[in-house]
């Protein structure tokens, strides 16, 4: 077997029977079932949803993003064996134990294939709820510059680059480009305060604003779950994203939910435990594999700088990585997958066949 035939690196071309286009971001792609085979799925599997609740299948890829570009190996390697499967299993591992202790459910109404969620529809929840345990990356670089202000919230001063920080942080931004807020720039990714969401709750997607309260509570006792769960394993629970929506429960009440993705390596910093208790930063997290690409090239600017986008680009394109860093990539995935989830994660030979087949004997989306 080819290397590259154990990757799935295009989820977009699926012969799922759907009226919509194809959704495809950096990793997963979206296929939204007609209203026919939603209705069906929810009476044949007893989805506890109501009966008029569209669904989609979300297909997960193995594919890397980083720095906003998509990387690729020699090889023909488009990507990270085993990276999709590891990421669904971390998510689906959270995200049980979040409803288990009573927390919100998640968008996810089956799991077909480790390569697959079968998902109901949310209104996003339009902020990038980010809580910071440690002061590292980005928020360290604009402290180190003299920065104090985050997100409203004050730092104080004398803080260590990699140091914990005397409270978790959350530091909120734009999802996706939000217009006519006051004192909010007309941008992706703009870091807000607490007061912005809450003068504004409506203009972000809240349905009250004791929501906003709401959402805080299951951000901070989402991020406690995992913090404490990691630390069983030998693993610092650094700083994490966590994305939210509404969704209709069985009364057609809106209820909010966790969705997306949760406490993964592509969303999150996890740090060795012991490692950490010696001076060392030992990442268990995507967070490596930036800094490799930054080690990798003679000029990292490229890398850093959004000025120079149509280099960086040029530079993801041209570069085919070895195949033995990509490889030692995808053992940080699994590693910590299988430490998270205590089940072996398992590369297949073709998973994009095994989808196809499962797809249509055990759902009847293929035709």
């Amino acid at each position: 077997m080819a290397l590259g035939d154990s990757i799935l690196s295009v989820n977009d071309d699926l012969p799922i029977r759907t009226h919509l286009p194809v959704h495809s971001g950096k990793v997963r792609s979206v296929y939204w079932l007609s209203d026919q085979d939603s209705r069906r799925l929810i009476a044949e599997k007893g989805y506890p949803v109501p009966v008029d609740t569209p669904l989609a299948i979300m297909v997960i890829s193995d594919r890397i993003s980083a720095f906003d570009c998509i990387w690729h190996g020699e090889q023909d390697m488009q990507g990270v064996p085993g990276k999709g499967a590891a990421l669904n299993a971390i998510s689906n591992h959270w995200f049980g134990l979040f409803k288990q202790q009573g927390l919100a459910d998640s968008h996810i109404l089956d799991i077909p294939h480790p390569f697959v969620w079968i998902v109901q529809k949310a209104k996003p929840v339009m902020i990038e709820a980010i809580c910071r345990q440690y002061i590292t990356g980005s928020m360290w670089r604009a402290y180190a510059k003299g920065e104090r202000d985050f997100c409203g919230i004050q730092l104080e001063e004398g803080l260590t680059q990699d140091s914990k920080l005397s409270s978790l942080l959350m530091t909120p931004s734009t999802k996706g480009v939000l217009k006519g807020i006051p004192n909010v720039p007309e941008a992706d990714d703009v870091n807000i305060t607490r007061k912005n969401i809450t003068d504004n709750y409506q203009a972000f997607n809240f349905k009250s604003e004791d929501d906003v309260s709401h959402y805080e509570r299951l951000l901070t006792e989402g991020f406690d779950v995992i913090s404490q769960a990691l630390a069983e394993i030998g693993q610092i629970f650094v700083d994490t994203k966590f994305e939210f929506g509404y969704v209709k429960d069985l009364e057609g009440n809106d209820k909010l939910i966790y969705m997306d993705e949760v406490g993964t390596p592509d969303s999150s910093r996890i740090w060795d435990e012991a490692q950490y208790r010696q001076g060392k930063v030992v990442e268990n997290s995507k967070e490596g594999f930036r800094q490799l690409l930054l080690n990798h090239f003679p000029d990292p600017d490229i890398l850093l700088n959004k000025n120079r986008m149509p280099e960086r680009l040029a530079l993801a394109k041209n570069n085919a990585l070895p195949v033995d860093v990509l490889m030692a990539v995808s053992k940080t995935y699994t590693d910590i997958a299988e430490k998270i989830t205590g089940q072996k994660i398992e590369i297949g030979g073709n998973p994009k066949q095994e989808i196809i087949d499962i797809l249509r004997e055990e759902y009847q989306l293929i035709d």
